[in-house]
């Protein structure tokens, strides 16, 4: 069975999707139809701006939605029997599986992209990324800070990022690191995302998904927050409501999905982060880039 996978934030490059806008007439009428719902013409930052203005959690979120969502529709053979994205990735799974349309899908994913952004501005907050000690330990160093500090995305085996308050997170980067992490690095985020920290975004957000229609999708999409398959519409949705204060259970969600016949992964959009975290998973599985 063919599995389609998304990516999440921190897949963005100068000049992204330039190709497809050029050469797809269903391209070109998707990014223009985007720049419409937006209010502002994305496609300038996409193809041309600088990686500041790339970087503009506003302009991030959709970015990287778009180019993964628009190349799916423009694949030949595009017949997904499983999909599953990593964070923002979700929703640009939902939209290529059918569960959204596409402009209810960049809707919401503006909304998401503002609604975090006000988020970490309310208080100061970052994520680490911690390399070579087992998801236990990293949990249980976690729970013993007195401070805001959860994991936030298993990513692989042997890597995962914890996200908290800055002070939480300088705290458990110095334990890890004397309990022999290979790395424990701070990253360059706005926020705490996958933390508690993001509930005043999950609330907000949570208003929108509920105005939302979804639909039954043409096949299951396996939820960051559960790691688990659904193709029911109500369940789909209040998983994306808890996604934004969840950890992504991606090693999870690759491993649930190679039990469920998984016998080649497709990642869709910019980068190839995802291939690589899946190897990890599973060394002899066919990994490519649409």
């Amino acid at each position: 069975m063919k599995a389609y996978v998304f990516p999440g934030q921190g897949a963005q490059y100068v000049g992204m999707g330039k190709e497809l806008y050029d050469h797809s007439e269903t391209g070109r009428q998707l990014f223009d139809q985007a720049n419409k719902i937006l209010g502002f013409n994305i496609t300038d930052v996409m193809f041309a701006g600088t990686d500041e203005d790339l970087k503009q959690t506003k302009v991030t979120q959709p970015a990287i939605f778009l180019h993964s969502v628009i190349l799916a529709k423009t694949l030949g053979n595009f017949q997904p029997g499983m999909v599953a994205g990593h964070s923002l990735g979700e929703f640009s799974a939902l939209v290529a599986n059918g569960a959204l349309s596409f402009e209810d899908g960049l809707r919401l994913v503006s909304q998401r992209a503002q609604a975090m952004q006000k988020a970490c501005e309310l208080e100061p907050s970052t994520m680490a990324a911690i390399m070579g000690l087992d998801d236990q330990t990293v949990e249980k160093v976690c729970q013993q800070i007195s401070e805001i500090v959860v994991p936030a995305n298993y990513n692989s085996p042997g890597q995962i990022v914890i996200s908290g308050s800055m002070k939480g997170i300088d705290e458990a980067v110095e334990i890890l690191k004397e309990m022999g992490a290979k790395r424990a690095l701070k990253l360059k985020v706005g926020g705490a995302f996958h933390s508690p920290l993001m509930e005043p975004a999950r609330k907000e957000l949570e208003q929108a998904i509920h105005e939302t229609r979804f639909s039954k999708p043409v096949c299951p999409v396996y939820q960051n927050a559960t790691a688990a398959a659904s193709s029911d519409p109500s369940q789909i949705m209040e998983n994306l409501v808890k996604q934004l204060t969840s950890p992504v259970k991606w090693t999870q969600t690759v491993e649930n999905m190679l039990k469920d016949k998984a016998a080649s992964f497709t990642e869709v959009g910019p980068g190839k982060v995802l291939q690589g975290l899946i190897k990890k998973v599973d060394r002899q599985v066919p990994v490519q880039s649409a």
